[in-house]
Order: structure tokens, then C-alpha cells, then sequence
């Protein structure tokens, strides 16, 4: 039970990278439903990102490198996770 309350002085990047998407997509949801809130339909993403004139590609650029982020970390787990596990050959008896 100590353990669990103690405190952390380092922590993983990994851990640190999926606290900041929690985080990301928690206030995107959370932008979503207050804006359905108050005008009864859901905006519309491309719509407000040309808003920002020549910086919309600036910000699609990173979105897109989040993504692309994303992707790779699920997928490094995923093989992380894969050949960590022990092979099960089915025996044919």
C-alpha cells in the first residue's frame, strides 16, 4: 500500500505520452458536447481550422504528426506485447 502512494520523481516517456493523449482527446470530447450544448449540432473541424487562413496547414501538419504518433506507439506495443508472449503450438494428438 506504500508503494502505491509513493512518490514518483521519474517518469517513463510512454507513461508521459499517453497521460498527454488521455488529455487531448478528453478536451476534445469535452469541446464537442459544450459547443452540441449551446447550438444543438456538432462543428464542424474543417470549417474552423480555415478560419485560421495559411495557418490551418501548420495545424493539420501537427495533428497529423500526432496521429502519426499515435499509430506507431500502439503498434510498437503491440509488437513489444506479441514478442514478449511465449509461441502456443497447438499439439495435434
Amino acid at each position: 500500500m506504500e508503494r502505491l502512494f509513493a512518490r514518483q520523481d521519474d517518469w517513463e516517456l510512454g507513461t508521459i505520452f499517453w497521460y498527454a493523449v488521455v488529455v487531448w482527446f478528453s478536451s476534445s470530447l469535452l469541446s464537442q458536447a459544450v459547443y452540441l450544448a449551446f447550438y444543438g449540432v456538432p462543428y464542424d473541424a474543417v470549417d474552423l481550422l480555415k478560419q485560421f487562413g495559411p495557418v490551418y496547414y501548420l495545424v493539420f501538419a501537427v495533428e497529423l504528426f500526432i496521429w502519426i504518433g499515435i499509430g506507431t506507439a500502439v503498434v510498437f506495443r503491440v509488437v513489444k506485447k506479441l514478442s514478449n508472449s511465449p509461441l502456443q503450438v497447438a499439439s495435434h494428438a
